[in-house]
């Protein structure tokens, strides 16, 4: 069994760093923004008449996305690949000082930008420009918050308590019900009204307590802790042991069901309380169990029946799986937990993974790839991989 972690190591380690060096090497966007505008299945280069997925377009959700996995790839490649450290802090310096200057102008940052940098969002295939209420908050406020927060601990300490600020408004938002889940219609009261009242704005929020953690101020992580309590007490389903997308109704997304648990465990001291941890463990092995039906794990399954109602089986489920069950697995020493990590990471290598390119496939059906964006058309930059492998690698090295 050693042989399996100390092969998943070094080829968790190859593929991050595989996947860092085709993002360096691209062009920016407008000089300093991260571009991932390739199209996984052709491998040919988004362009202008691509429309939404070209590079007119920069999405605020990867570009936070992209600072927090930059900074925290520099980090660890310190000791082991000082030129790519160097290198990858010479992007995030860059890429801090621009998302924090956009962000800036009205304390936001946006789902999706023109050319000009002008917040907007999508009636079918025409952009408009998105309405800028002040005091409702997104998943983009969310990324870039995070981003935002490892930046400055990295580059800029002055700016540190500014930064800690503004992600506790979002985080505030979340707790006062001013967070709009899609960024795709106009932001205001009136949509924020009309949704339901999905665990998603919890679950990603809740990594920021690792990240707070990790930077010496785990004195402003007691949200974590909430959060965990919170989705447990109102989503958590003993019957089919899988977090339901609202209370009360059918739909799981298990992807997001099993995110929930690495982001818990990231946080959680060693010494999490046994009964948590056998939540967290459930909710991680019946969400793979149910969820991976087919090629992948389903973006969507059914509670009651356990049946997937969606089709698609998007790539960052796999490694998502593979941090959660790292990390359940350091833990509980389960049979179960070790079963779905060397699973996860079995699928995720073989069949999304493109070796010499430093992407993966973004869905998959039955019937193989397909053109389906999970989120945004942008690829992952380094982001739900690369710092789910990278949780991983830790795992193993406390291992010795």
């Amino acid at each position: 069994m050693t042989d399996f972690f100390a092969a998943a190591r070094q080829r968790y380690l190859a593929s991050n760093a595989e996947t860092l060096r085709w993002m360096l090497a691209r062009p920016r966007l407008h000089g300093v923004f991260v571009n991932t505008k390739l199209n996984p299945l052709t491998l040919v280069d988004y362009a202008a008449v691509d429309g939404w997925r070209g590079p007119d377009h920069v999405y605020g959700w990867i570009q936070g996305r992209a600072l927090e996995a930059i900074v925290t790839h520099a980090s660890a490649f310190e000791s082991t690949d000082p030129d790519l450290a160097l290198a990858l802090d010479v992007a995030g310096r860059r890429l801090y000082t621009a998302l924090d200057k956009l962000r800036a102008a009205d304390g936001h940052v946006y789902f999706c930008y023109d050319r000009d940098m002008r917040p907007i969002r999508f009636e079918g295939e025409v952009f408009v420009p998105q309405t800028q209420p002040a005091d409702i908050y997104s998943f983009s406020d969310t990324f870039a918050a995070k981003g935002l927060v490892a930046g400055a601990a990295r580059y800029a300490p002055a700016d540190l308590p500014r930064q800690l600020a503004a992600l506790a408004k979002v985080i505030a938002a979340i707790e006062d019900d001013r967070f709009q889940i899609d960024e795709k219609l106009p932001l205001g009261r009136e949509m924020l009204e009309a949704e339901a009242a999905d665990f998603g704005p919890r679950m990603i929020m809740l990594s920021a307590g690792a990240l707070l953690t990790g930077i010496g101020h785990r004195n402003l992580a007691g949200f974590a802790d909430r959060f965990i309590g919170h989705v447990i007490d109102n989503y958590f389903d003993p019957a089919s042991g899988l977090l339901r997308n609202v209370p009360g109704e059918d739909r799981c997304n298990v992807g997001h069901g099993i995110e929930f648990v690495g982001f818990a465990l990231d946080y959680l001291e060693a010494d999490v309380d046994p009964e948590l941890l056998r939540v967290l463990e459930t909710i991680l092995v019946s969400s793979f169990d149910r969820g991976f039906v087919g090629p992948g794990v389903r973006l969507v399954v059914s509670a009651a029946s356990g049946a997937p109602i969606s089709p698609y089986c998007p790539w960052w489920s796999l490694p998502e799986t593979i941090r959660s069950a790292a990390l359940c697995h350091e833990r509980s020493h389960s049979a179960e937990s070790l079963r779905v990590w060397q699973k996860a990471d079995e699928v995720f290598f073989r069949d999304y993974w493109r070796p010499g390119t430093g992407i993966a496939y973004q869905c998959l059906t039955d019937d193989g790839p397909i053109d389906y964006v999970p989120a945004t058309p942008d690829l992952d930059p380094g982001y739900h991989t690369g710092l789910s492998l990278l949780a991983a690698i830790d795992v193993v090295g406390r291992r010795s």
